[in-house]
């Protein structure tokens, strides 16, 4: 009896990993991500152009969808402000913003490679590459480069 007991025991653990794991995958595949797709748009304090702005976002501004109501989007930016956006103002294209004081912007992917520029906090960067810990970005003024991944917020 305690043979049965303890084979069966090996088994349940197995079965709650692997449900563990699932759920943890769920919730990581479950982040949408979405940039500002014009100009200019409000944030809101609600769903509905009747809540007050809370701030006017610029082209490429990443947001985390956190939320839905209707045609509008719960959304999170990189500060954890929260807020509401029509759905058909942003889109799908990855973009990213500068969450350090001052983020250098290299030739290559790799510390070594020499610096060709700069990005202040809150700068907003096109997404153009991904390599490991690097993303290669494109500053509005035309500069491309690459920038350590950990620097930056969005996708």
């Amino acid at each position: 009896m305690i043979i049965k007991q303890l084979s069966r025991q090996p088994c349940r653990i197995l079965i709650f990993a692997v449900f563990i794991l699932a759920l943890g995958l769920s919730q990581a595949q479950a982040i949408e991500m979405v940039s500002v797709g014009r100009p200019q748009v409000n944030m809101r304090s609600g769903p509905g152009t009747n809540h007050d702005v809370l701030w006017e976002l610029g082209q490429g501004f990443p947001l985390m969808v956190i939320g839905r109501q209707g045609n509008w989007l719960k959304v999170r930016d990189f500060e954890d402000d929260k807020g509401w956006v029509y759905r058909r103002l942003v889109d799908r294209t990855p973009h990213l913003v500068v969450k350090v004081p001052i983020g250098n912007i290299r030739s290559a992917p790799n510390a070594r490679a020499p610096i060709v520029g700069q990005a202040k906090y809150g700068v907003v960067l096109r997404t153009m590459e991904r390599r490991k810990s690097w993303v290669k970005i494109k500053h509005e003024n035309g500069l491309t480069g690459w920038m350590a991944r950990e620097l930056l917020w969005g996708w």
